[in-house]
């Protein structure tokens, strides 16, 4: 009824618009919401602290950042990657933003992803760092000593961790799903991987990590595309443009 009775709607992302009956399509703009490229920007002296632990751009870090650790963002995908990797890489430290709970899908019975995962797999815990919701200057921290980050999703809303980790100048490892591809162009600003192929991503995250200098063009081009199409400022006058330019019946 509201699409129905609606005069205009706006969508963040092409994708997330064709998702809408045609009949409403032509009613929808898509403007995304904007991420501010000056917070979201890259410090080769930042640093993270954890525990008494403190992390650096030095240090062979990987990195994933959720709200909730599930399903529909890759969580068990990522932990399995995480177990391949450990075996081959000894001064490998992954640090996982987010709670352990399920914002998107399906839940399970007296159970947690986390757990499930925790309690399946191989892992060295003393490597792996559950930091938990942080701030959004420490999460922004957390980005910028990244050396590799890893970004999935089913087909579904795309999170701005996304395009915050392109704009800081992260190496995204990215699932090759439909919102995904809207952004990253895999090789150019970004590495995508089929989201299920755990042995595929975890080579591609050890490429990374071995020869971090071998894709320091990869984040350049990350966060000249976040500045070009996804730069708050812009998008922000754009929006106010759109809205200032709607007719609205009576």
């Amino acid at each position: 009824m509201d699409l129905v009775n609606c005069d205009y709607g706006i969508s963040p992302t092409e994708w997330q618009k064709s998702q809408f009956p045609k009949e409403f399509q032509h009613k929808i703009r898509v403007i995304h919401e904007g991420i501010d490229t000056e917070i979201c920007s890259p410090d080769e002296n930042a640093e993270f602290k954890f525990k008494g632990k403190v992390f650096t751009r030095k240090d062979e870090v990987l990195t994933y950042a959720t709200r909730g650790m599930e399903e529909y963002r890759g969580f068990p995908e990522f932990m399995k990657a995480v177990e391949k990797l450990q075996k081959t890489r000894p001064d490998l430290q992954v640090i996982i933003g987010g709670e352990d709970r399920v914002c998107y899908g399906r839940r399970l019975i007296n159970d947690t992803f986390k757990q499930k995962m925790l309690r399946e797999l191989d892992l060295d815990l003393s490597r792996i760092h559950f930091v938990g919701n942080l701030s959004y200057p420490e999460y922004i921290k957390l980005l910028q000593i990244s050396r590799c980050h890893v970004y999935l999703t089913y087909p579904f809303v795309l999170s701005w961790s996304l395009l915050e980790a392109m704009s800081v100048g992260c190496c995204v490892v990215a699932s090759d799903t439909a919102p995904v591809k809207e952004v990253i162009q895999d090789s150019f600003n970004g590495i995508l991987t089929d989201f299920y192929n755990i042995d595929l991503l975890a080579q591609k995250i050890n490429s990374v990590l071995e020869e971090p200098e071998k894709y320091s063009n990869i984040r350049v081009s990350a966060r000249k595309t976040i500045k070009e199409k996804y730069e708050l400022q812009k998008l922000l006058k754009e929006q106010i443009d759109f809205l200032n330019s709607c007719k609205i019946r009576a």
